[in-house]
Parts: structure tokens; C-alpha cells; sequence
């Protein structure tokens, strides 16, 4: 593999035949479309959002906005099939974004932010509350289905100044 087509790879870029300007990889063109698709959707508020106004309470009206185009069936408590991963029947509850999608969204969104120009300690996409909002989202969808997630525990650190001392 030659240099430069290493470099076209780890900067998310392929060449096409004929000396064609670079394409876009998969994942570099979704974060340019979900990019501009939040940009449209500040654009779209009455008033008008500018780019540097946005914080994480418009991130989190965006994500709630996008749960009417989702297609992840999200029963209700009230619901008979709460809890079932696989009912047997239709029921009335929502269809909403899935978690793992609106994950995936905000790394994208994280990552353009960043590259068109904000800075990492403004990213309204890294707060603390957009953080707190995925976590419910994926608690509330996991009993809804009745799947539990489990938390991963953190590898204990085998420190060798606590775990033995030597004397010599």
C-alpha cells in the first residue's frame, strides 16, 4: 500500500479511477449530512438559531424532533407487551429513534462540530446533558423491550506499589 493511499484511508477518503478528486467514505459523508440537516433544523426555529447560539437544549429539542421519524416500536409502561423483546401482536405505542442511532448521531455531530471551526469546550454535542439524555433514552428503550443492559465494570488497576511491597 502506498503512502499516500494510507493516508486517503486513515483521513476517511478513496480515490475513484481517472484521478477523480478523492470520495467521501461512508462515515464522512453521513456526518456531512447529518451536519447539514442540523444546521437546517436551527435554521428552521422561529427565530433563527445562529450556529455559535446553539447549546445543548437545541441538541436536545433536535433529537426529540427526530423520534417522529424513528422506526424502533418503544412500548409504554402501560402497554401489555412492555417489557417483551418480541410481542406477538401489534400495539399503539410509538415508533421512535433507537438508541444506538442517536448514539451514533452525536458522535457524528461531536466530531463536525469541530471540524467546521467550535471549539471542544463549547461543543454543545459533549455536554453533560446530552450525555445524561442518551443514557436515559437507552435505560428506558432496554425495559421497554425488557432487555437488560449491563454496565461494564471498570479493570481494577494492578498498581505494584499497592498490590506488594518488597523489602530488601
Amino acid at each position: 500500500m502506498s503512502i499516500d493511499r494510507g493516508k486517503e484511508l486513515e483521513e476517511g477518503l478513496s480515490r475513484s479511477p481517472g484521478d477523480q478528486p478523492p470520495t467521501p467514505s461512508r462515515y464522512e459523508s453521513q456526518k456531512r449530512r447529518d451536519w447539514n440537516t442540523f444546521g437546517q433544523y436551527l435554521r428552521n426555529q422561529r427565530p433563527p438559531v445562529a450556529l455559535q447560539q446553539c447549546n445543548s437544549n437545541h441538541v436536545l429539542e433536535f433529537l426529540r424532533y427526530l423520534d417522529q421519524f424513528g422506526k424502533t416500536k418503544v412500548h409504554l409502561q402501560g402497554c401489555i407487551f412492555y417489557g417483551h423483546p418480541e410481542p406477538p401482536a401489534p400495539c399503539t405505542c410509538p415508533l421512535r429513534q433507537a438508541w444506538g442511532s442517536l448514539d451514533a448521531l452525536i458522535g457524528r455531530l461531536r466530531a463536525a462540530y469541530e471540524e467546521n471551526g467550535g471549539s471542544p469546550e463549547s461543543n454543545p454535542f459533549a455536554s453533560g446533558a446530552i450525555r445524561v439524555y442518551l443514557r436515559e433514552v437507552k435505560e428506558c428503550q432496554a425495559k421497554a423491550r425488557g432487555i437488560p443492559y449491563k454496565k461494564k465494570k471498570k479493570k481494577a488497576k494492578d498498581d505494584e506499589s499497592t498490590s506488594s511491597i518488597h523489602f530488601s
